[in-house]
This record gives C-alpha cells, structure tokens and sequence, in this order.
C-alpha cells in the first residue's frame, strides 16, 4: 500500500479575488479551472490538475485529498480505517473536476480526508521531452510544488495512530513530555516516504489547519520569497528562519483571509529504520525556531 503525497489542500478564502491575487501572482500558481464559487490551481512542477482548491465563503480548510499509487490502495484504505473505528464513504468520479473514484473520511481529529488514484494530468510547464530547469517566465515566487501540512488535534498520540495504522505512516520526529516510550505525545511530524513530512499534527483544538506549505529549493529562494511578500505586502509571521525539527528553511506568512502558508526549503530525508528524533517541552523554541530559540505564542494560537 502506497500513499504517494497529498494531492490538494481545499481551503475557504473570504474574498476571492483577493485569494486569487495572492496565490496566482504572488505564489505563481497557475489557474487549471473555475467553476460556482471555487478556483482550482496548480503548480509549475507538478503533473496532475490541482494541488490547491479555493472555496469562496469563510476561512479555514474543507479538506485534504491524498494521492495513492494503486487503485487496490483504496480499499485497503478504507478497511484499516474502518477498523479503526472510522466512518468511511465511496466518493465518485467527478465529485472532485479531474478526480477519480475515491473514499473520504472524517479523521479522529475531525479533518476531511479524500483518499483518490486517478487524477487528470496535464503536465508540468517545463513538459517531459528534454525539459528546462525550470519556466523562463515565472511569476512571484514561484513555487514548484505543494509540500506539507500541519494540523491540530486535541490527541496527536491518537492521529500519529491513525496516521500509522491507516496510511502506514511512520514518525521522523516528535515533541513528547519526556524521553519514555510511553511519554505523551505533543506533536508529531509523519510521512510515508523519504520527504521528511507530510503532514505534522500538533496539540490543539479538532478540525483546525495550522498551515499548508509550498517546496522550495534553497536559503536563496527562501530570502528572495520574504522580499516578494514585502514587495506586495503580504503579512510575515515568521523568518525566514530556519527549524531545529526537520532542518527545514522556511518563512510563514499569511493569505488575504487569513489561512496561515509555508514556503519550506532544506529538509533531511527520511528512512523508515532512520531513529526518530524526539525534542522535549524545554527544547521547544529551539526546536521550532532555530535561531531565535523563543516561540511566539501566537505560531501556536492563531490556527483557521
């Protein structure tokens, strides 16, 4: 079983023009469809027909749609959450423009998931024959691909579970009580391959979003994103700074309505037999941010 990366954040804006503004030409992603009150793009390096889904009306996420290798992997999906004690449902061909069959489900943490493994692919905007480094036309920053998410839950030891035992995710690293096997568990950073997370949970109320986040390559494109969002005044929360968990370089920022993004760059890669780090309640500024080594109560609070 194979879940391969998350296929789409659908998120609600409360303007969208202005959520159109941010994401086209200060992100640079580009518009694939349009249709009632909701807006579909993708990025410059990914295949399939969106990664981010604009819903008018509201602020916060609607749900997260999850990619997997074989079709197989659907049902296997929906037997292990079922078992897990969850509510699952068949979504249809076209439920989702450009979105095969698939299941969805309400997690223990009250987040829509959309599990899928046929979506339509209309390339990359460098294409597949002898392609260039990348677009000579770029827009704002950029951005090639979607990358992570972080969410809350009132029990992430539950949702590191469920990830596990459902998605066969494995932590690469955890915030815990102690350094014990049975210690608490405050957040927790999964994947189900070698990006070194795909989706973080951290203690909080259900159903929030924290942040989606956008790959990039370097420190260098890192900096050159914090001035484009200078440029068109988009709100900074933090850096660009880097992360003491996962390595990553990063600046938080925020949409016209409020939905908290990542530009995220750097990273180790992950291995199922790596040992997981484990960061403890002292080391947590350090941990979240490296330089400074203070958290900012807010990078916790403020969630959609």
């Amino acid at each position: 079983m194979a879940v391969m990366r998350m296929g789409y954040a659908h998120v609600r804006v409360t303007d969208m023009a202005e959520a159109k503004d941010h994401y086209a030409n200060t992100m640079g992603l580009y518009e694939t469809h349009s249709e009632g009150n909701k807006t579909y793009y993708k990025a410059w390096d990914e295949w399939d027909h969106h990664s981010v889904v604009l819903e008018e009306g509201g602020v916060g996420l609607v749900k997260f749609g999850w990619k997997v290798e074989y079709s197989s992997d659907l049902d296997e999906i929906e037997k292990r959450a079922t078992a897990f004690g969850v509510t699952v449902e068949r979504m249809s061909k076209g439920e989702n423009p450009e979105i095969g069959d698939g299941i969805r489900f309400t997690t223990p943490s009250d987040h829509v998931f959309e599990v899928y493994h046929e979506a339509t692919c209309i390339g990359t905007e460098v294409g597949t024959h002898n392609p260039d480094a990348f677009p000579r036309h770029l827009v704002g920053v950029g951005v090639p691909a979607l990358d992570h998410a972080l969410i809350t839950a009132e029990d992430p030891g539950l949702m590191d579970r469920f990830l596990t035992a459902v998605f066969d995710f494995y932590p690469t690293e955890r915030v815990q009580t102690s350094l014990d096997s049975d210690a608490d568990i405050i957040a927790t950073w999964m994947t189900s391959g070698n990006q070194i997370h795909q989706l973080a949970v951290l203690a909080g109320p259900n159903s929030k979003l924290h942040h989606f986040a956008f790959r990039l390559g370097d420190w260098v494109e890192v900096g050159r994103a914090a001035d484009l969002f200078s440029m068109d005044d988009v709100p900074i929360d933090i850096g660009p700074t880097r992360h003491g968990i996962t390595r990553g370089q990063t600046v938080y920022f925020f949409d016209p309505s409020g939905n908290r993004n990542e530009v995220f760059a750097g990273g180790y890669l992950a291995f199922r037999d790596r040992p997981m780090s484990v960061w403890t309640p002292d080391a947590l500024g350090k941990g979240v941010f490296y330089h400074a080594r203070e958290l900012n109560d807010a990078f916790t609070s403020v969630l959609t």
